[in-house]
Order: structure tokens, then C-alpha cells, then sequence
């Protein structure tokens, strides 16, 4: 893919440099947008380079931040996180141990909060289709089925000792 018009490396680097000032990049989404401008691979190279030297980029700080607001804001789950980590083209080696070290509970008070939102809103006969309801619904925001198994039974504890009061 070529662009409409040339872009230099000394262009190039002031755009990208711009874009990490408003918020964090990681490596793999500036080299997509050079590539889209048309630089060589060589070229591509020597600007993220440089950007990762003056620090405007870094891929375990991008994924940090990454990590933290999708699972703080956006409540996702671990699957889906790591997904959105390999299209950004974050390296493995980097986002696992990042990934590890987020603790189960910050999952399971993610899902329990969109499940209790969910709570009344699913229709279901039984609570067994109602269950089966949630985890199709969790598994789309990208928990396993772990988690997922916990969160429905701490719900369904909690409702059958509201239905004995």
C-alpha cells in the first residue's frame, strides 16, 4: 500500500512523536502507520528506534496502560485483552508477564459488577438457561470459564439467600 503522496523519515518521526504526546502507542501501531505512508523497512526501523530511545514509545508502558484501563473501564477479560494486544502487535515476551501479574480478583469484580447490571435484564425459564445466558455473554467480554463459574455462583448464592429472607 502506497500513499497519495512521499513522507520523510524526518516527517515521519515529527508525526509519530506528536501522536505518542497525545497518548501511548505501542511500536507496532506507529511501523502500520509508516507502512500505510509508504517508508521502507529500513526507515520504519530507524524512526521507532529513535522514538523508543527519546522514550516517546514503549511497549511494556503502552501495554501497562492497556491492561490496566481494559480492565479497570472497559471490563474485559483476559482473552479478549490479549487479542486486542496481538492486533496492536504488542510481543508476546511482553504482555504475558504483564498479563500474569493482574490479579483474578480485579477479574471477577469486573464481571461481577457487568453481571449484577445483567441480572435483571436476562429472561430465561430456568436458572440453568439463564446461567448458560451469562457465560455466553462473559465469554464474548473475553473470561474464562473459571472466573466466569465463580462470578455465576457467588450470584446465585446471593440470590437464593435473598429469596429465603
Amino acid at each position: 500500500m502506497r500513499a497519495s503522496h512521499s513522507i520523510t523519515v524526518q516527517e515521519a518521526e515529527a508525526k509519530l512523536a506528536k501522536r505518542c504526546m497525545r497518548g501511548e502507542c505501542s511500536t507496532g501501531e506507529l511501523d502500520d502507520k509508516m507502512r500505510i505512508w509508504g517508508l521502507s523497512a529500513d526507515d520504519r526501523q530507524a524512526v521507532i528506534d529513535r522514538l523508543v530511545e527519546l522514550k516517546f514509545v514503549d511497549d511494556e508502558r503502552f501495554c501497562r496502560a492497556f491492561v490496566n484501563d481494559k480492565v479497570k473501564y472497559n471490563r474485559w477479560g483476559r482473552r479478549k485483552i490479549e487479542q486486542a494486544l496481538w492486533q496492536k502487535h504488542v510481543p508476546s515476551e511482553v504482555s504475558s508477564p504483564i498479563l500474569d501479574a493482574v490479579p483474578d480478583a480485579d477479574y471477577i469484580e469486573a464481571l461481577s459488577s457487568l453481571l449484577n447490571a445483567k441480572w435483571h435484564t436476562i429472561k430465561a425459564n430456568t436458572d440453568y438457561e439463564r446461567s448458560m445466558k451469562f457465560i455466553k455473554y462473559a465469554l464474548g467480554r473475553g473470561f474464562d470459564m473459571d472466573i466466569i463459574h465463580q462470578c455465576i455462583n457467588e450470584m446465585t448464592n446471593e440470590a437464593v439467600l435473598e429469596d429465603e429472607s
